[in-house]
């Protein structure tokens, strides 16, 4: 259970990384009914200034590194420093041997690399960073491509808005859908990409124009429990099949099927969490036919079984409510 989050600091931080990690885990807003966290930002020393990437910005913690012990999950934001302090590695392995889950948001993985936690593990970057990532940590290993990589105690991600990524899909890890819908509602962003997706498109962008696929998305959704080919979306949207295929791409960054697949996947979730539907019957609502294939991308996706899923998240508002207590609501 989430319940406490420590952002840790370096000189040259980026500040853009380093407010995603503030936006998603340390606001306030009890006022919609989601959890509050503890929320404490540290750095190698309480209350000394830290140079930001971007001139003439200074960021200063309110605590040192003692601020990570306890911690449920140590964030750590991007810096350009490569080189970093022994007590910092020092702190963070210990905060990770005491059972807190460490994410980095960007070039923050360097900080885990240099602790040694990425030895024999899986993990990501940026796209421009996975060279020297792999030339510096060479026992990693570094999937170039991925969003973010989730390895339980060990979360990492690629460029800023992978970061975003990341920490929504934690939050929905640990506190469920509800919270985090609410989260992205109020910052507007989706819920959940898929973190396979791809970082990049090697296609270029088409020209923006005042056509969309927003009513073609928002039409999957309300028959998501319908099979959908691509011949038939293309029809929907007026546009031939590869038009259509590489338009939607590049509004969606991913194709129609894994799209549609995940969607699938977060309705299920809801249904997993708020009805008492047996897995077969959520299923059939959801369009993945059978309890099997249902099994089968919630696993891809979710990384445990829909039934495992239901017992951590349980049945109702009732169970949202308790886990927003539990987390310090």
């Amino acid at each position: 259970m989430l319940r406490s989050v420590a952002a840790l600091v370096l000189d040259e931080l980026a500040v853009f990384e380093f407010g995603v990690i503030c936006e998603v885990f340390g606001l306030d807003r009890s006022e919609d009914g989601l959890p509050v966290l503890d929320f404490r930002v540290c750095g190698p020393e309480a209350n000394v200034p830290l140079r930001a990437t971007s001139g003439g910005v200074l960021i200063t913690p309110d605590h040192g590194l003692d601020g990570l012990q306890g911690a449920d999950l140590v964030a750590v934001g991007a810096t350009r420093l490569r080189a970093f302090p022994e007590p910092v590695l020092e702190a963070l392995r210990a905060a990770h041997a005491a059972g807190a889950t460490i994410l980095s948001v960007c070039s923050g993985v360097f900080v885990l690399g240099a602790a040694g936690l990425l030895d024999g593990r899986r993990c990501t970057a940026h796209w421009n960073a996975v060279d020297d990532l792999r030339e510096r940590h060479p026992l990693a290993l570094v999937e170039p491509d991925l969003l973010y990589v989730d390895e339980g105690d060990l979360v990492t991600s690629a460029g800023t808005a992978a970061g975003i990524d990341a920490c929504l899909h934690i939050v929905r890890r640990e506190l469920g859908s509800a919270v985090v819908n609410g989260i992205a509602r109020r910052m507007v962003v989706p819920p959940q990409r898929e973190g396979g997706q791809r970082q990049y498109v090697d296609q270029p962008v088409p020209e923006c124009s005042v056509d969309t696929l927003a009513p073609v998305l928002d039409w999957m959704l309300e028959h998501v429990d319908q099979d959908h080919s691509v011949a038939a979306l293309a029809g929907r949207a007026g546009m031939s099949a590869r038009t259509f295929a590489r338009r939607f791409a590049a509004e969606t960054g991913t194709t129609p099927v894994r799209w549609l697949t995940l969607q699938r996947v977060l309705r299920s979730q809801r249904l997993l969490e708020d009805t008492d539907l047996s897995v077969e019957e959520i299923a059939h609502e959801c369009g993945f036919g059978g309890a099997a294939l249902l099994r089968h991308h919630f696993r891809r996706q979710v990384g445990v079984s829909p039934a495992d899923y239901r017992r951590s998240y349980g049945c109702g508002a009732d169970s949202v409510a308790a886990r927003m207590r539990a987390a310090g609501r």
